[in-house]
């Protein structure tokens, strides 16, 4: 009967390498699996800074806004806006009105006087800058229904424009003496809302208040959905900057929850 021979320097079997390899490999995507965590993960999206003082995000872009309007001219299509943003808050906290001569502009500073040509027709206009957009491509300044009519543009929607930047609302104002509404550059008419009263007495008790501080207190009644409200407000303002300081000055003097509007809202 035969015996087995071993054979000392016969060579031993033994697992493939790469099958080994594939073996820890499937181990580690089952542990992974089993606590919930992925074994590869993509990398973080980069992080937004957070903007500047001067600065503002939207859909993921960062706009700096100018610290001066000074020599600025630039060239693009125009857009307008109107009914669906009428009586909102624009971005610089005023009331937007589309029968105002207002536009939006993304970086120009706030109260900046800009002249719009209509480079189709040639036709003109003055506008107050005091919103931010339009964020559409090629787009440059969005325009309130009014200031669109004044260089006809309201049917097709866009033009062609030039637009430059005149100087500040209260640079304008204070080289024409502070005119009045007839002013080539009349820049807006803003009131103060001191207060809305369900009762004329109580209207009448804050009014007399007022007076002791400002000018031009006044009642402004309106019918609100079958209801009768008085409102007290201060003015009206040529511009927003003198209505902010009145308004400041209010604040000071212990008046609370006031606040400015476009005149005629």
């Amino acid at each position: 009967m035969k015996k087995d021979v071993i054979y000392e320097n016969a060579p031993m079997k033994r697992k493939k390498p790469a099958t080994l390899a594939a073996f820890l490999f499937a181990c580690l995507i089952f542990a992974a699996t089993m606590t919930g965590c992925g074994l590869f993960r993509p990398a973080p999206a980069p992080e937004i800074p957070p903007p500047a003082d001067n600065a503002y995000v939207v859909n993921g872009r960062i706009y700096h806004c100018l610290d001066s309007a000074h020599g600025f001219v630039e060239q693009g299509v125009a857009s307008w806006y109107g009914e669906p943003f009428h009586a909102k808050n624009t971005a610089n906290g005023e009331i937007y009105n589309m029968h105002a001569m207002t536009a939006a502009h993304k970086t120009l500073p706030f109260g900046t006087m800009v002249l719009v040509k209509n480079l189709k027709n040639n036709r003109t206009t003055v506008v107050r800058i005091n919103d931010r957009g339009p964020f559409c491509r090629e787009r440059i300044i969005d325009l309130s229904r009014r200031a669109a009519e004044e260089i006809d543009m309201i049917g097709k929607g866009t033009a062609p424009v030039g637009i430059s930047a005149l100087g500040t609302d209260e640079e304008i104002l204070n080289e024409s003496d502070h005119a009045g509404p007839g002013s080539l550059y009349f820049t807006g008419n803003f009131t103060i809302q001191a207060g809305a009263f369900g009762s004329a007495a109580n209207a009448e008790t804050l009014k007399q208040s007022l007076e002791k501080i400002a000018d031009n207190v006044h009642i402004s009644p309106i019918d609100r959905n079958g209801t009768l409200f008085y409102r007290v407000r201060v003015g009206p303002f040529t511009s927003l900057a003198q209505a902010r300081r009145m308004e400041e000055r209010l604040t000071q003097n212990g008046f609370e929850n006031i606040f400015t509007v476009a005149g005629d809202l």
